[in-house]
């Protein structure tokens, strides 16, 4: 597969030398700083891509235009925010750049409680843990509605952990589920959080499905046109969180996703951590069945815990058998004749990477490490025969 790095831009202490001396050839990043869905200009693109190749990369893959939450919900504006996704998918495609990732999710992007969970040697990794984010979701926020959408045994689990929480643990919950969010230049606080919620309060699954179908009648023109892959990001994690619905978490809702607008630029991003963190979801299963539609990977792993909690586990650990995913996937690169971008997702801070700046998740050593470990089972099976 092409290996490419998820990269921040300019204020990325993960520089593009970085990149490089990681082994990966490719870049995946986008125009964070006018990620506000605005139409990217074609200056700005041709800017960002001849930074990345004077680095002796390739800009492989955009990650993320935004999706405007007007046109998740079809309000406002959301005709001439969809016109200027079009001209983004033109000027990108133009720059060379085409492959497109995206994601639906409403309102909030990946959603952790954790940013620093310590891990047993000695780094630390992202963590969702359910009982927390039920304590922030009915006690904290009080948002309506809250307790019923939380099993008993989770709200008496939260009941418990509250009273151990410090105003300050509460305030990094806060700070965590919607406060920081990785590549968005915006944040929200309780007060604003609450009104975004009340913007949904009439959509439901069905309806959130709708506007991503008629969101996509609309683009997916035009990314043919341009020979553009639409890549959609699963949910993360793949469970309903505030009360939203979740559309893109099963293999049922991207076969559906997929059946509902056929069209060979409508794809997926396959994430291996996003899903994984479903018990549900069998991975290589999923592999296979949706290999033709999967125009970019992130693999990473996760390990499950029984009350709905997980973490971001080793790449090659966790609960996914990841060299049977990666098996799949280079079957269905000789299949297609081509190969499929993919980078690693979310490593572990560890080593010098501990306690310097760094974006959540996206620390150089980490990846680096997991990289490794999958350039060495990618290479591995190419000798074998997979």
């Amino acid at each position: 597969m092409k290996q490419t790095w998820r990269w921040f831009g300019p204020d990325d202490p993960v520089t593009l030398a970085h990149v490089r001396q990681a082994g990966a050839t490719g870049v995946v990043t986008a125009l964070h700083h006018l990620n506000d869905g605005r139409a990217w200009p074609q200056d700005e693109i041709d800017k960002r891509k001849r930074k990345i190749e004077d680095a002796g990369l390739d800009w492989s893959v955009v990650e993320s235009i935004i999706v405007h939450e007007h046109v998740k919900t079809r309000s406002g504006d959301f005709r001439a925010l969809i016109d200027n996704y079009k001209t983004s998918i033109r000027n990108v495609a133009r720059a060379g750049v085409r492959t497109v990732c995206y994601n639906f999710m409403a309102i909030t992007d990946w959603t952790r409680t954790d940013l620093d969970y310590p891990m047993p040697h000695g780094g630390t990794a992202l963590r969702f843990d359910a009982v927390e984010f039920c304590v922030y979701d009915v006690f904290v926020l009080k948002r309506a509605g809250a307790e019923a959408d939380h099993p008993a045994e989770r709200m008496a689990a939260a009941r418990e952990r509250l009273k151990t929480m410090s105003e300050s643990d509460l305030a990094r919950l806060e700070r965590n589920l919607i406060e920081w969010v990785p590549a968005r230049e915006f944040v929200y606080d309780r007060q604003s959080f609450g009104r975004m919620l009340d913007t949904y309060r009439d959509v439901s699954a069905d309806g959130l499905r709708e506007n991503l179908a008629e969101f996509l009648q609309a683009i997916l023109p035009v990314a043919e046109e341009e020979g553009v892959a639409m890549a959609i990001h699963p949910d993360d994690p793949p469970f309903p969180l505030f009360g939203l619905p979740r559309i893109v978490s099963t293999q049922d809702d991207l076969q559906a996703l997929l059946a509902g607008t056929p069209s060979p630029a409508n794809g997926v991003t396959f994430c291996t951590g996003s899903l994984g963190a479903n018990a549900a979801n069998d991975l290589p299963a999923m592999a296979e069945a949706l290999g033709p539609n999967i125009h970019f990977v992130h693999l990473r792993n996760v390990t499950r815990e029984a009350d709905g909690s997980f973490h971001e586990a080793e790449h090659l650990d966790g609960d996914t058998d990841m060299i049977v995913v990666v098996a799949a996937l280079l079957r269905e690169e000789r299949r297609r004749g081509t190969q499929i971008p993919m980078r690693p997702d979310h490593g572990h801070a560890i080593l010098d990477d501990l306690g310097k700046r760094v974006n959540p998740g996206y620390s150089a050593i980490g990846r680096l490490k997991g990289l490794a470990e999958l350039r060495g089972v990618m290479r591995t099976l190419e000798k074998v025969g997979y």
